[in-house]
């Protein structure tokens, strides 16, 4: 067994991780060490070849892989230690990272703080139970958009997807691109999951059919898929069995919602917000677990990777205050509830006397369309403020400023609330 220290091991080589490593390396922490199990740098950005990246971050529009160059530019500017190849098995809850790679074998490190940022992973038909056979051409839209962008094969001719995520939206316009007939996009809520921008972009712009409150009820086929059947869904997402129509496709794509990838943090003892899938957090983005922090798609899933990067940064910025004892902690916490038509909002606790921040952003998302809503915080029953929005969607994250000021004011402190309401006459 290879043993060594560290200040601080961040796993996970996405936009998540490169931020968090980066920021902490700039905020005095200069032994980092980032362990990735992939062959390269920059998690699911390289294979996401269409623009639309940076906007927020940069001011300015990037691809995926340019994006994630940026940061891997910044990474290895600073020296930073990249493990790449390299599994990590378990991590411990007094911050020791056990891991796997061909040069070194089994690696022992131990750690003064612990960023985890493992990222997420894509529903299967598996995980959804789709009635049928189980034939060729059924895969999801990440896995296609890899072949198709990365390993350069086209998975099929005659497409139908499954579901509105902003993967599943982008995959229809490539695959119509390649040539492909894109029959259609199902979606089995009354709303798409998506960005707006990808649902104009890539389905109105190029004709693609886009059914809502459908959902496929059979996959045909041996050996190869042959057809799907889609049907209506009621009101309570039930198929409608006379709605029931056949479509003939070689090729399904799954885009039915993204779990963050969590099994590590659950060996560590983190616990988990069942709300989001992701852990439990305070303002600096620490679990439950004394320095072990996390960010990104492994928090929560986001829609933007510029929310990932501006997340990450708060994490590596707090990981490196607890790593030079500069993290006050008073012990005295505010939890943040989700009131109505809240899905979540991240962090879940605020530390209350802080220190030296100015604001705490709160991110958090519907549970259902909404137009012009008021977005109203609370203290402990009492009204803080309102935010006034056009309209608000599920596919689509809400930044809320908290000003320390205003915590400051406040003093003792129990609970905020956050919640959406649509305005009268809507």
């Amino acid at each position: 067994m290879h043993k060594v220290k560290k200040d601080l091991v961040v796993i996970g080589g996405g936009p998540a991780g490169l931020a968090a490593a980066k920021t902490a390396y700039d905020d005095g922490i200069k032994d980092v060490m980032i362990l990735e199990r992939d062959f390269e740098l920059g998690g699911i950005l390289p294979q996401c070849i269409h623009n639309g990246f940076g906007l927020h971050h940069f001011k300015e529009e990037l691809t995926g892989p340019e994006y994630a160059q940026r940061f891997i530019n910044d990474v290895e500017e600073r020296d930073i230690e990249v493990k790449l190849d390299t599994m990590v098995l378990d991590v411990t809850k007094d911050r020791k990272v056990y891991a796997m790679n061909k040069k070194e074998g089994f690696l022992e490190i131990e750690a003064k703080a612990v960023v985890l940022a493992m990222g997420c992973r894509e529903r299967t038909a598996g995980a959804i139970g789709i009635p049928g056979t189980r034939p060729a051409g059924v895969l999801t839209a990440g896995t296609a958009q890899r072949y198709t962008n990365i390993e350069g094969f086209v998975p099929g001719k005659e497409v139908v997807i499954l579901g509105s995520g902003d993967i599943g939206l982008i995959m229809a316009r490539r695959m119509k691109l390649e040539g492909a007939d894109v029959k259609a996009v199902c979606e089995l809520l009354p709303y798409t999951g998506g960005l707006t921008r990808n649902v104009v972009q890539c389905l109105e712009d190029y004709d693609i059919p886009l059914m809502l409150n459908h959902t496929v009820t059979a996959i045909k086929g041996e050996g190869r898929l042959e057809a799907v059947e889609i049907s209506e869904v009621d009101e309570n997402l039930k198929p409608i069995p006379e709605t029931a129509k056949t479509i003939k496709a070689d090729t399904l794509l799954l885009s039915v919602g993204l779990i963050p990838e969590n099994e590590l943090s659950k060996k560590a003892d983190v616990v988990l917000d069942d709300r989001t899938g992701g852990p439990i957090v305070n303002e600096g983005r620490e679990t439950n677990i004394e320095g072990i922090f996390a960010c990104g798609n492994v928090l929560h899933v986001h829609d933007l990777v510029d929310w990932v990067t501006e997340e990450s940064q708060i994490a590596g910025k707090h990981a490196a205050k607890y790593i030079k004892d500069n993290y006050e902690k008073t012990g005295r916490c505010a939890e943040v509830k989700v009131g109505k038509n809240v899905s979540y909002v991240i962090p879940q606790k605020i530390e209350l006397e802080a220190g030296d921040r100015k604001r705490i952003p709160l991110y958090m998302r519907v549970s259902t369309p909404l137009t012009a809503v008021d977005i109203n915080l609370y203290a402990d029953g009492e009204k803080l403020y309102s935010f006034s929005e056009p309209f608000a969607k599920p596919g689509e994250m809400i930044s809320v400023p908290l000003a320390q000021k205003t915590l400051d004011d406040l003093g003792n402190l129990d609970e905020i609330k956050v919640d959406i309401i649509e305005k009268e006459g809507n």
